[in-house]
């Protein structure tokens, strides 16, 4: 039986690493049992169950081959019990990929970008959720790469979500935009989220100093929803989907890029995350929220080790597809 795991772990590994690549045969049966030590019986189970967990293809009367998308199911196989402990921003979709995951994700905090990256850099999560605007244009991989510098950083992509202002049924205050703000209470998200970054940015583009506003701060989108909703204020800066929970309106401003950055030692432990952004069907339910675009969904971007703040628009790295 320890043989038999072994014999599977060391091929994952392999597999994992590029070692062994996409179509590669591997030696017959026998050759393999001599290689290891063991019984043809032992290295077949062992291919069997690597089958089942789709890194390899077994077909009759042919050796073994490396299977198309082994690398990220080596590492899911790898992983098999590992937790990703996940900080930084507020989504509702968060709940729904928690769900999915059956307890190999776990959020540890919902306190904002800003404070999510600070935790992954201090070793308290292994990655954190964001949507950061650069003054570049650019969302999330300057942030990344500057405060995880030195530790290999990548963004996986969540989403794209649709940010705007939630207001009440039949919008009273006949509010449009950003500029009919001045002089309405409004729900605000605390400082270094990056909902709040956004709406500093908006304000200030359009003339308007972010320390004039009025209103409560609410630590989520739904909590803005609801301040809307209960009279308390007259508008909120949220997502889509939390109006829609609510019944409220909305008056849409801008789509934003949804990630997780993380260092790249933690891309064995989100084997499991990734793979679950790339299934239909979580992808529907989440595209169902309202407010949201899973196209790109567990794509992952390694970030170059480039200054984002260099007098040029940082790229968002080399995407690459994980197996």
């Amino acid at each position: 039986m320890t043989r038999y795991r072994d014999i599977c772990t060391e091929l994952a590994h392999q597999i994992s690493a590029g070692t062994l690549h996409p179509g590669d045969e591997l030696p017959g049966v026998r050759e393999l049992a001599q290689q290891w030590h063991t019984t043809a019986s032992t290295v077949s189970r062992a291919q069997r169950q690597l089958a089942d967990a789709g890194v390899l293809e077994l077909a009759d009367r042919r050796r073994a081959r490396v299977a198309s998308g082994a690398a990220l199911a080596a590492r899911r196989f790898l992983q098999v019990d590992s937790v990703l402990t996940l900080a930084g921003s507020d989504d509702p979709a968060l709940d729904l990929l928690t769900g999915a995951l059956d307890g190999r994700l776990r959020i540890v905090t919902r306190e904002g970008s800003v404070a999510g990256l600070n935790a992954v850099r201090q070793g308290h999560a292994d990655g954190a959720a964001i949507h950061l605007l650069h003054h570049t244009g650019v969302y999330n991989a300057p942030f990344a790469l500057g405060m995880l510098r030195g530790l290999e950083p990548h963004l996986i992509h969540l989403w794209r979500r649709e940010q705007g202002l939630i207001v009440p049924p039949g919008n009273p205050r006949r509010i449009t935009g950003i500029a009919d703000l001045a002089e309405r209470r409004i729900a605000s998200r605390r400082p270094g989220t990056g909902t709040r970054i956004l709406l500093d940015r908006l304000l200030l583009a359009d003339g308007h100093d972010p320390d004039g506003l009025r209103g409560p701060q609410v630590n989520t989108h739904l909590e803005v929803a609801l301040a809307v909703a209960t009279g308390t204020v007259d508008a909120g800066l949220g997502v889509r989907s939390a109006a829609t929970d609510l019944d409220l309106e909305f008056i849409p401003l801008t789509w934003e890029d949804f990630d997780i950055g993380l260092a790249g030692h933690a891309l064995d432990p989100a084997a499991h995350l990734i793979a679950a952004l790339r299934k239909p069907t979580l992808r529907s339910r989440i595209s169902a929220l309202g407010g949201y675009d899973t196209s790109r969904s567990g794509e992952i971007t390694k970030l170059p080790a480039t200054d984002p703040t260099n007098g040029h628009v940082p790229g968002r790295g080399h995407r690459r597809q994980a197996g």
